[in-house]
């Protein structure tokens, strides 16, 4: 089968593509900007820079929460997008923040609107476009959550409000709650989207689809194992994100380890592909995720503007349906390959929940 001519990559000019956001009378870029990055491995100039690069490149959504930096994300966003505020559609998340004193996080009332006030503070903004629970909590009804949010949305302190790292189920529960109580509904889900984690496939795609949900994924480059810059048998340059992490994730990335060794060949393949279809493995990464049509728009965290360049290269990349059949036959559809620990682990795998 020959790739070659099955794509198409339009180089000298970026075409930023828009999405509705559900019915909503919103559109937004086909690209979010993550800020994960923004006061940890990005400082506030480079942040900055980003930023400005990418809402001049035509992205419009920016992606943050009150969690990354311990706040400093939402900081620099908000002093990068000073007079043009306007331009964006700006989206921070709740619920997931560091264990502090009690009371001091989750998704209770009494702090959902202590949060949203610390959030609106460090963005500089008097309202937050998209509001999203950042992770489920089981021990929390929907009720609550959805009574407090729907409060905020009366207020015009947010206006829509979403959800992140959810089961398929969950997303269905609450939008069973919401039309029951006569409550404001969540209009979004954010969740890990990779050729190498095809999970959401199976399920959380049709749920999206059915309830009219917004799908936000990220990690399109399953946290940089389709970066092109890993190979079986061949250790991390010292630029990549292996040589500047530690603990577990540094072991998932590290090409030489033996239980890595079924995933490096996976990617080996997806190299193989890529290149026969004449392009990087990362930017063909980025197009599969982009191309679904249950989502909306994936969300790219760059670490530097450099980074940002090379995604917004491949803005106009197209898959065929024969080079997305190849990558079928490599990763099934629904298939998750990567071993990346879970953003969120469900409370029901919890030792006590499965002692009979």
């Amino acid at each position: 089968m020959n790739l070659i001519n099955t794509c198409s990559l339009k180089r000298r000019w970026i075409f930023m593509q828009y999405r509705d956001f559900v019915r909503t009378g919103v559109r937004v870029s086909q690209y979010a900007l993550g800020g994960g990055v923004f006061g940890s491995l990005a400082g506030e100039e480079e942040g900055i820079r980003i930023i400005q690069k990418a809402l001049d490149a035509g992205i419009n959504l920016i992606d943050t929460s009150n969690r990354y930096g311990d706040g400093e994300s939402e900081r620099i966003i908000g002093e990068a997008i000073k007079g043009r505020r306007d331009e964006v559609i700006l989206a921070t998340k709740f619920g997931a923040e560091p264990n502090g004193g009690r009371n001091q996080g989750g998704a209770s009332r009494r702090w959902v609107r202590q949060a949203v006030e610390q959030s609106l503070q460090r963005l500089q903004t008097d309202y937050i476009d998209l509001y999203q629970l950042h992770r489920p909590f089981g021990d929390v009804a929907f009720e609550e959550i959805l009574g407090v949010l729907s409060d905020l949305v009366q207020e015009g302190k947010i206006h829509y409000i979403g959800t992140s790292n959810h089961q398929a189920w969950q997303l269905a529960d609450a939008q069973a709650v919401s039309e029951r109580r006569y409550l404001q509904r969540f209009v979004s889900e954010q969740s890990p989207y990779s050729i190498l984690n095809r999970s959401i496939e199976m399920d959380i795609a049709e749920v999206a689809r059915h309830h009219d949900l917004a799908l936000l994924t990220y990690s399109p480059l399953a946290g940089g194992l389709l970066t092109g810059k890993y190979a079986s048998g061949r250790a991390a340059d010292s630029g990549s994100r292996a040589a500047l992490l530690k603990g577990p994730v540094a072991r998932m990335l590290d090409p030489e380890l033996p239980e890595n060794a079924q995933k490096f060949a996976v990617i080996n393949q997806l190299q193989q592909v890529a290149d026969q279809a004449g392009m990087t493995l990362a930017h063909m990464a980025v197009a599969f995720a982009r191309s679904h049509p249950a989502v909306t728009s994936i969300i790219v965290g760059p670490r530097t503007s450099e980074q940002l360049s090379q995604y917004l290269t491949g803005a106009d990349l197209t898959l065929s349906p024969d080079l997305l059949d190849a990558i079928d036959v490599i990763v099934p559809p629904g298939r998750k390959t990567d071993d990346q620990d879970a953003a969120w682990t469900p409370e029901w795998l919890d030792a006590s929940r499965r002692r009979r």
